[in-house]
């Protein structure tokens, strides 16, 4: 049986970054996928009738041109095209106006108008200089590249999401900011919940919410086949329970969460170390859906048509609250509904006139409640005669995405809750989060920092580690 330098478990971004960045320093490497398909949350499929392409998790990619890692390795001659939708972002309200995120920031300080200082304030010198910030962003504590540009972030970053909702004066502009960390799956009470807004509204100014064409599965055929194009291994359908039916290896990199990861046999963890990756916290659940539709949706605002995503929820406060009950274990009537229409931008997605759907609302960890009802009934609220337009549908509450994909522990698809104390040093209190304390495995999940997101930076760094530890290969940390 061949021997490997590393194999890596699970073929997520995460997992797939690794490997990618291993075998491109020529160390040889295995990736391992339990799934008939490689991907994780990067996969397209026929889930409602044929001919309807629905993303199953991942639809929208703030990070597909603004990761390090993916500005180093994305390759063109995979066939990986992105498309821009005519908005970033909508977000309607029951008032009838539309918070609308431009990627021009001129547009965007336009939109604002009262708030327009506000959000300057907040976001510009972040899209200036993302890519001297990106490194120190998206990774673990450490002392800062630029430490000035850092604890300006720093300082905005670490107040929660309601201390800079008060800055705004505006419906628009707090409706905008709430739908922005609305996507952190915490109550906007929690001290560093404006860390996510101010990031995904800068991914927004800098290449912009982008669709992968023909689906999210492009992206994993892309790293994929940039992958094997550089001789790296792959098998799928296979299952690893015991560490002692891997073939020979150096090293060992599991894309998994810590509850997969106390499941391994063989992996030869230390007691302490087992019970510091037992009381790794996991937040709030998603219940998705997908809808092949017979229409474009019937927005009220036809500019919510043009948007790549689309926020329901109406008001920072109606959100908020929702979002804290959802967080408390309650299920609301209103929940925070996050939707995305790619068939508009993308006519690979459905047969010719027809379109797709997809959206998901956050539930308590673990709930099996169906949503279905209430999220449609959000959507309907926006675009009337929604529901008229549905052909099909299909459905996932959190245990169904669980057992989709068993890193969504509970329905989180964050690989853990990102709070103030599992931001940066998780899944354990270390400043070297992606060693275990077996010397031979590391873990490259969205459990490690930067935590969830299509960036592959969390297997990225996992590699850089390994391979300084192992290898005595040095990679830089903030490579472009």
């Amino acid at each position: 049986m061949k021997s490997y330098d590393a194999i890596i478990i699970g073929s997520g971004p995460n997992g797939l970054a690794a490997a990618l960045t291993m075998r491109k320093q020529g160390l040889t490497t295995l990736i391992i996928e339990g799934d008939s398909m490689i991907g994780g949350g990067m996969r397209t499929k026929e889930l409602t009738i044929p001919g309807f392409k629905h993303d199953v998790c991942s639809a929208v990619h703030p990070f597909a041109l603004e990761s390090p890692f993916f500005r180093s390795n994305m390759v063109a001659e995979a066939g990986l095209e992105f498309i821009s939708a005519g908005y970033q972002l909508a977000h309607p309200l029951d008032s009838g106006n539309t918070a609308i995120l431009h990627k021009s920031l001129d547009r965007m300080y336009a939109e604002l108008g009262p708030d327009a200082k506000v959000y300057k304030s907040l976001i510009q010198g972040l899209v200036e200089n993302w890519y001297e910030l990106s490194g120190d962003i998206l990774g673990p504590l450490r002392i800062p590249k630029n430490p000035l540009l850092m604890a300006k972030f720093g300082l905005n970053a670490l107040k929660s999401a309601n201390a800079t909702a008060d800055r705004f004066q505006t419906q628009e502009g707090r409706a905008l900011w709430a739908g922005l960390v609305g996507h952190g799956l915490l109550p906007f009470s929690k001290i560093a919940t404006s860390a996510i807004g101010l990031v995904l509204a800068t991914l927004g100014h800098r290449s912009g919410w982008l669709i992968p064409k023909g689906g999210s599965q492009s992206i994993a055929d892309a790293m994929l086949a940039d992958y094997q194009n550089n001789a790296g291994d792959c098998k799928i359908n296979c299952w690893i329970d015991n560490l002692q039916d891997l073939p020979k290896h150096k090293i060992l990199i599991v894309d998994l969460t810590p509850q997969q990861i106390l499941k391994l046999k063989g992996l030869n963890l230390t007691d302490k170390y087992r019970k510091a990756l037992g009381d790794f916290k996991y937040g709030m659940g998603v219940f998705k859906i997908d809808w092949a539709l017979s229409d474009p949706t019937p927005f009220l605002d036809k500019r919510c048509q043009q948007a790549a995503t689309v926020h329901i929820g109406n008001t920072y406060e109606e959100i908020a609250h929702n979002e804290l009950m959802t967080y408390k274990g309650k299920i609301v009537n209103k929940p925070f509904v996050l939707f995305s229409q790619p068939s508009m931008f993308d006519p690979l997605r459905a047969p010719e006139g027809k379109h797709t759907g997809w959206a998901y609302c956050h539930v308590p960890h673990g709930s099996t409640m169906d949503r279905t009802e209430a999220i449609e009934n959000q959507i309907e609220r926006f675009a009337p005669g929604f529901k008229d337009t549905i052909i099909a549908k299909s459905s996932m509450n959190t245990m169904q995405m669980q057992a989709y994909n068993p890193n969504y522990v509970g329905g989180d698809i964050s690989g853990g809750q990102m709070d103030i104390k599992q931001l940066f040093t998780r899944p354990t209190n270390s400043l070297t989060p992606y060693r275990t304390s077996n010397p031979n495995v590391y873990i490259a999940s969205s459990s490690t920092p930067p935590g969830g997101g299509v960036h592959g930076m969390c297997g990225f760094h996992a590699a850089r580690v390994a391979m300084k530890d192992h290898f005595n290969i040095t990679l830089d940390f903030d490579f472009v």
